[in-house]
């Protein structure tokens, strides 16, 4: 058997990131997980705004500890001739440069991709915006959750006359994902034709009407916008959370016919409705949503939670227990499956979770979260400079 290593399939890969928040530096830990070298590119001033969110994590702040790991913190003021030329040397020796400043920014410090295609040829100019070129909010600033409400996902999150923000950074990270196979196609598709370079730009905007492509597609050819109902999915029915007699809330689902009459039958031992020619299609269940729903309620609520979930799983029945960040901290599958290792921080030893693909033959390097220019010194001295060449 093949032992784990650190050489990942990105080994040999430099990626130079001029980033702030989470879709950018999520992209780039991607690639960093992967093999890759990040080197990040921060003010002086502060650095990176996540940085400074909070100091949950012994002095750091949750959000840049979660998406800053393995990366080389090295700080330049790009507002200086001298700065800039640093940078510019980073990027003679970089494949892959990626940005999501403000708008603009890139296009005033001479980094847009045309620059960069005159400049850096063999550069993979890659750049994260809010919503894309060419429209009338192309200039706006994009948050997260400006994205979500904008895009609609919030009025198919929550409940009708209380939409609600999607619990993690959805819009940030999706775009970041989207990014990082950009890149990996980019660099794919440049290795087998033998040439370098590219330019890909992917904005938050697109990325969410993207993942509301379900809702957005069924109101086109229906008419109706439907409405959100809480824990459960408005397209499918029953599908649901449901208290039992324990207090805990189980999570029960189908999502075709045949799942539908196992649960009827064998798990509620209700053949008649079963039979019931109204619940015989998933569209007639939502219809009868709120019939199901009692039904079910009233039948978990009679048992506890494992006896609930035991009978579920013997009639092939999807569940789930509902879980709060501090059940899952201490999740059992979690630990059986070793999904946890250390990292460290400036301020310490912190755990966080491995990154999701499993490769076989590789274990992610899970690096150290970077100080503030931790690495300026060690990427000048690579180029053959000091700070003191590039400060005073």
């Amino acid at each position: 058997m093949r032992s784990p290593q650190h050489r990942g399939p990105l080994s040999g890969v430099t990626v130079v990131a001029l980033e702030q928040a989470v879709s950018a530096p999520l992209c780039t830990r991607v690639l960093c997980d992967l093999g890759a070298r990040v080197i990040k590119v921060e003010n002086p001033d502060g650095g990176d705004s996540a940085r400074h969110i909070d100091n949950v994590v012994n002095g750091q702040a949750a959000h840049f500890v979660w998406v800053n790991r393995g990366k080389e913190s090295v700080t330049l003021d790009l507002k200086s001739e001298a700065g800039m030329a640093v940078l510019h040397r980073l990027l003679d020796r970089a494949d892959v440069l990626v940005s999501n400043l403000t708008p603009g920014t890139t296009a005033k410090l001479g980094l847009a991709p045309d620059d960069l295609a005159a400049g850096h040829p063999d550069l993979i100019a890659v750049e994260i915006d809010g919503y894309g070129q060419g429209g009338p909010l192309s200039r706006k600033r994009a948050y997260d959750l400006l994205v979500q409400a904008e895009s609609g996902v919030c009025a198919i999150t929550g409940h009708p006359g209380a939409p609600a923000k999607p619990g993690p950074p959805i819009a940030d990270a999706s775009t970041g994902l989207y990014t990082a196979l950009s890149i990996v196609a980019l660099l794919y598709g440049g290795e087998r034709r033998g040439t370098r370079g590219g330019a890909v730009a992917v904005s938050l905007f697109d990325t969410m009407t993207e993942l509301m492509g379900y809702p957005l597609t069924y109101t086109r050819h229906s008419g109706v916008e439907q409405q959100p109902i809480g824990l459960g999915s408005p397209a499918v029915a029953p599908y649901g959370a449901y208290r039992t007699a324990d207090g805990q809330t189980v999570v029960l689902g189908t999502t075709n016919d045949r799942e539908w009459q196992r649960l009827a039958r064998d798990l509620l031992h209700r053949p008649d409705l079963a039979d019931d020619e109204r619940l015989r299609t998933n569209p007639g269940r939502v219809a009868h949503r709120e019939l199901l729903d009692t039904v079910i309620g009233a039948w978990c609520a009679r048992h506890d939670l494992a006896h609930v979930q035991r009978r579920a799983d013997e009639a092939g029945i999807g569940n789930s227990r509902y879980n709060t960040p501090r059940d899952v901290l201490a999740h059992p599958h979690l630990a059986a499956r070793d999904r946890w290792r250390t990292v460290d921080t400036p301020g310490g030893p912190t755990l966080a979770l491995l990154p999701p693909p499993v490769i076989t033959g590789y274990d992610p390097p899970m690096g150290a979260v970077p100080g503030l220019g931790e690495h300026t010194a060690q990427v000048l001295a690579e180029l053959g400079l000091t700070e003191g060449e590039i400060t005073g």
